[in-house]
C-alpha cells in the first residue's frame, strides 16, 4: 500500500525541516493568542485547542490524527511538566496549614463526585454502568494546569489558594488508579480493594517523592555546579526522577513528582529565579503541545449527538456532585460558607479529565468515543463559564485579597570556597524599602551590602545612603548568616523603617510574613 510504505519512511532532514517549520509556527500562535486570551478573559487552554482543531480534519490544516494511545503517552509526559511546574511555584508555608483539608478532598470529595455524577449520567443519559463509572471518574479531577493558572491571577485568602493547589496536585493520581480499574476488561473489583490500591499507590508515591525531593535539594545546596544554566535541568530531571522512580515501584507517579517539586521550590536553592523562569517555559510549552494535540484528536462534526449529555452531565457535575462533594469532605474542619462557595466553583477542568479519556480508547470500551466527546464538550462548556466567573464570585464572596507590599526578588550564588553567598536583591515598585537607609537595614553581623545598581549605574554605597524603587542590591553574606540576612531584607521590604515595631524583624512571624523566602 502506498500509504503504508510512505508511513514507514524513516525521517529524513527534510521532514525535520518541515516538523520544525510547523511546530514553531504552532508555538508562536499559541504564544500570541495568550496576549489575546488575557485581554478578552478566554481562557488559554480553549484557545489552544482551537488552534488544534483547526488543524484537524475539520479545519483548514485537514490533518487526520486517531491516535489515541501517542495522545495518552503525551499527555501523561505533559501532565508530569505541568506538575513540577507547579510543585515548584507551591509555598510550603501557604499550603502547610490547608494539607488535611485538601487531602481529604482529593480523596473522600472524589468518591463522592464519582457516585453522584456516574448516578446522573446512568439515569439521565442511560449509559450502562460502567460506561457511567468511567464518566465520573475521568471529570471528577480538577485539572492542575488549569488550577494553577487561574489562581496566579486571583488574588484568593491563603488557605483557599492552599486547598485548591494541593487538591489539584493530589487528586489525579486516585483518579487514575479509578479509570484504569474501570477500563479494564472483566468485572470491576470490588471498593475495598480500590480503595486499598489506592492507599497503597499514594504511599509509595509520597515516600518516593519526598525522598527524592529531599536528596535532590540537599545535593543541589551542597554541590557548585561549573554553570547557573545547569541548575534549572538538574531540578527539572531530579523532579521527572521522582515521577519515573514512584511509577516503576507501582505508586503514584504523579504525586512523587509534585512532593519532589515542592520540596525543591521551599529548599532556597541557588540561581531560583532561573530555575522558575525555566520551569514556567517548559510547562507553557506542556501545555500547549498537550492542548493543541487533544484538539487534533477531537472530530468535532461526531459530536453533535453528545452535546446534550454533556451539558446535563456537566451541570449535575457542577451544581450537585462538586459542592456535595466539598461540603462532606470539609466537614471536620469548620471552613466557612463563603470559602466552601468559592471552593465548590472552582474545581476547573481541562485537560487532564480530555487526556483520561482516551484510557478507555485504549483499552477498547465499548462506546469509548462517544465517553471522549461528552467529556471533551463538558470542558470546554464548563471552562467558559467557570474560569471567567471565577474572580466575579471572589469579589462578591469578598476573597479577593488586596496586594499588600511587593515580595523582593532574591537570587543566591554559592561562593562554596569562601563558605558565603552573593545575594542579588532587587527592590520592586510596591517595596516599603523604598527610603530606607543602607545602616537602617540592620544587616546580621557577617553580611552587608556592598553595590547598588540604580538607572544603570553601579556604586558602593555609604551608610547613608537611600534606597529606592527599582535599585538592585548586591549583598555578601557569610553561610550562618545568609538566611537571616534574607529574613531581614524581606522584614525590610515589607515594613520598611518599622519592621522590627511590626514584629517583622527577619523572624518570618509577622502579620505579612505570609509570603515564603523564595
Amino acid at each position: 500500500m502506498p500509504g503504508l510504505a510512505r508511513r514507514e519512511q524513516p525521517l529524513t532532514v527534510h521532514h525535520l525541516n518541515q516538523l520544525l517549520l510547523v511546530c514553531s509556527l504552532v508555538l508562536l500562535v499559541a504564544v500570541a493568542a495568550v496576549r489575546i486570551s488575557s485581554r478578552s478573559g478566554l481562557p488559554s487552554l480553549l484557545v489552544y485547542l482551537g488552534i488544534g482543531i483547526a488543524m484537524g480534519q475539520d479545519g483548514v490544516g485537514n490533518v487526520h490524527f486517531n491516535n489515541a494511545e501517542l495522545t495518552q503517552v503525551i499527555g501523561y509526559a505533559a501532565l508530569v511538566v505541568i506538575l513540577a511546574e507547579g510543585g515548584l511555584g507551591t509555598k510550603w508555608k501557604e499550603i502547610k496549614p490547608a494539607l488535611p483539608a485538601a487531602t481529604s478532598l482529593a480523596l473522600v470529595g472524589i468518591a463522592v463526585s464519582v457516585g453522584v455524577t456516574a448516578s446522573a449520567a446512568h439515569y439521565l443519559i442511560g449509559l450502562e454502568w460502567r460506561q457511567a463509572l468511567i464518566i465520573g471518574a475521568v471529570v471528577s479531577s480538577t485539572d492542575a494546569a488549569a488550577v494553577f493558572s487561574v489562581l496566579r491571577k486571583v488574588p484568593l485568602p491563603a488557605r483557599v489558594t492552599g486547598i485548591l493547589e494541593a487538591e489539584s496536585g493530589f487528586n489525579d493520581a486516585p483518579v487514575v488508579i479509578l479509570v484504569v480499574a474501570f477500563s479494564t476488561a472483566g468485572p470491576v473489583e470490588h471498593w475495598y480493594v480500590l480503595l486499598g490500591e489506592i492507599t497503597l499507590e499514594l504511599a509509595i508515591g509520597a515516600a518516593i517523592g519526598l525522598a527524592v525531593g529531599w536528596l535532590g535539594s540537599w545535593g543541589l545546596r551542597h554541590v557548585a555546579l561549573p554553570a547557573s544554566g545547569l541548575y534549572p535541568i538538574a531540578v527539572m530531571a531530579i523532579a521527572v526522577t521522582a515521577y519515573a522512580a514512584g511509577a516503576l515501584a507501582h505508586g503514584s507517579g504523579f504525586l512523587a513528582v509534585y512532593l519532589a517539586a515542592m520540596m525543591l521550590g521551599n529548599a532556597k536553592l541557588p540561581h531560583w529565579p532561573a530555575t522558575r523562569g525555566f520551569a514556567e517555559g517548559l510547562g507553557w510549552i506542556a501545555q500547549i503541545g498537550m492542548f493543541v494535540l487533544l484538539g487534533v484528536l477531537v472530530t468535532p462534526h461526531e459530536m453533535g449527538d453528545d452535546i446534550v449529555p454533556a451539558l446535563v452531565i456537566g451541570l449535575v457535575l457542577t451544581m450537585v456532585a462538586r459542592p456535595l462533594s466539598v461540603v462532606i469532605s470539609l466537614l471536620p474542619f469548620r471552613i466557612p460558607w463563603q470559602e466552601q462557595t468559592l471552593l465548590s466553583w472552582a474545581g476547573l477542568r481541562g485537560a487532564v479529565p480530555i487526556i483520561l479519556a482516551t484510557i478507555p480508547m485504549v483499552s477498547g470500551i465499548a462506546e469509548s468515543r462517544r465517553i471522549f466527546n461528552i467529556v471533551f464538550v463538558l470542558v470546554v462548556a464548563y471552562t467558559l463559564i467557570q474560569g471567567p466567573t471565577l474572580p466575579w464570585l471572589a469579589r462578591k464572596l469578598r476573597l479577593g485579597e488586596s496586594e499588600g507590599a511587593a515580595d523582593l526578588g532574591i537570587e543566591s550564588a554559592p561562593l562554596e570556597r569562601l563558605r558565603g553567598h552573593l545575594l542579588s536583591v532587587a527592590i520592586p515598585k510596591g517595596s516599603r524599602m523604598h527610603g530606607v537607609e543602607v545602616a537602617e537595614l540592620r544587616m546580621p553581623s557577617g553580611a552587608a551590602v556592598t553595590l547598588v545598581v540604580r538607572d544603570g549605574t553601579s556604586f558602593v554605597p555609604l551608610p547613608t545612603t537611600v534606597l529606592r524603587r527599582g535599585d538592585e542590591l548586591l549583598v555578601v553574606a557569610t553561610d550562618p548568616v545568609r538566611d537571616a540576612a534574607e529574613r531581614r531584607l524581606r522584614a525590610v521590604g515589607q515594613g520598611g523603617k518599622l519592621a522590627g515595631w511590626l514584629g517583622l524583624a527577619g523572624n518570618g512571624t509577622g502579620p505579612h510574613s505570609r509570603h515564603s523566602g523564595q
